[in-house]
């Protein structure tokens, strides 16, 4: 059972102060739970340890993919595979953060991969920033958490300059190039999400803006804002899949910018391939053995209890729990349902006394860096709520 720290929240305009504007969801219930997991050090270094480990797995079978020309079967638009390839050839695309969910972790139970949110991840601000001040306001010890999500993604920046060398370097080799932030506008969380990113790139020593998704400019020699500024890097919280179906002149575009070397866009487009759910199903080919996976198929897990998922989809849409005698227990509906699916072995989320299920997310900047969790339901969906944690 999930052990529980019952803690005094913070008030609205506290979070509000702070750019922490979604903190009442529709049905006016608090976004932010007003407990923490109580965790152990062991249970917070098996999170670290399985989410280095799964990472290398990715890398190595995003290679096998490119190699074999896997994208049809991971539902990749066929106009971002040579963005993707592109991205892939050269390490000046670097990933600079993503978030892993997993089932178990806690009370003796396996930890087990649910999918990789590898491009516009999150829960972000949530992780970073409030558990941190869930913490002080509690007066608990500030440094009881398996955190450190700011410092490892503005590390992860200046790799952007040093690639896999010493941070130490960035000065050294830092020419004043500019990071361009972008996001959709009249999103609170996603602005609030990219707008904290550029902070933290602006720390790490880059000179940065921000505009509007809607207001950038693009030709094939670079990225600009609306005051005709040229941006070395551009980063945009915006999903590629979302780019190559509903704008794929964009998709044609950026993947030419690419080709001339005129910008780098972050996440990079090879990060599509950690995205598509179609993923779990390689690395159960390559890694059979791999403590941390679940069964996964192309096709119905005949006779076993399973999850289908399309292959893109957030927050829960378009999954299903399926009995081993083919019933649906569980549904949910959305707007992912074209998408290729999935089909993934169940397996048991921990609980609580009052039977809710609880999902880890651990995020990972170069290396795991910060861990936090989602309450809810058999399908964890946008009414789930955010759970911080301390290390007791």
């Amino acid at each position: 059972m999930v052990r529980l720290k019952d803690i005094k929240p913070l008030k609205n305009e506290k979070l509000e102060e702070i750019g922490f504007r979604w903190h009442t969801d529709s049905d006016s219930s608090k976004y932010i739970s007003e407990t923490l997991v109580k965790i152990t050090q062991d249970e917070a270094e098996a999170y670290y340890n399985a989410v280095n480990e799964l990472y290398d797995m990715y890398a190595e079978a995003a290679e096998y993919v490119i190699e074999n020309n896997l994208f049809f079967e991971l539902g990749i638009p066929f106009n971002l595979i040579d963005a993707i390839k592109k991205s892939w050839e050269n390490d000046v695309h670097w990933h600079i953060y993503g978030r892993f969910d997993l089932a178990g972790g806690l009370d003796g139970k396996p930890i087990k991969l649910l999918e990789f949110n590898a491009d516009t991840p999150t829960s972000l601000f949530e992780t970073a920033l409030l558990q941190w001040a869930l913490l002080k306001e509690n007066s608990l010890d500030e440094e009881s958490q398996f955190n450190n999500v700011y410092d490892a993604i503005k590390e992860n920046f200046k790799r952007l300059i040093t690639l896999f060398d010493d941070t130490e370097l960035f000065d050294e080799r830092y020419d004043g190039w500019k990071i361009l932030f972008s996001s959709i506008h009249g999103n609170d969380e996603e602005e609030a999400t990219t707008r904290l990113l550029q902070q933290i790139a602006t720390d790490a020593g880059f000179n940065t803006g921000f505009e509007y998704l809607q207001n950038v400019k693009f030709d094939e020699d670079g990225i600009y804002d609306r005051d005709e500024n040229q941006y070395e890097y551009w980063f945009k919280l915006y999903p590629w899949e979302d780019i190559a179906i509903d704008e794929p002149e964009l998709a044609t575009t950026l993947s030419n910018i690419m080709q001339n070397q005129s910008a780098i866009i972050i996440n990079p487009a090879y990060t599509l391939l950690f995205q598509s759910k179609g993923m779990l199903k390689i690395l159960c080919d390559l890694f059979p053995d791999s403590p941390y996976l679940l069964k996964t198929s192309f096709e119905p897990l005949k006779g076993v209890k399973h999850v289908e998922k399309s292959v893109f989809g957030r927050e829960g849409a378009n999954v299903k729990i399926v009995d081993s005698d083919g019933s649906v227990l569980h549904e949910q509906d959305g707007p992912y349902g074209n998408y290729k699916k999935i089909y993934q072995e169940y397996v048991e989320l921990n609980s609580d006394e009052n039977k809710e299920k609880y999902q880890a997310g651990v995020f990972f900047a170069y290396e795991a860096c910060g861990l936090s969790f989602r309450k809810g339901g058999e399908i964890l969906n946008n009414m789930s709520k955010f759970v911080g944690h301390i290390i007791e």
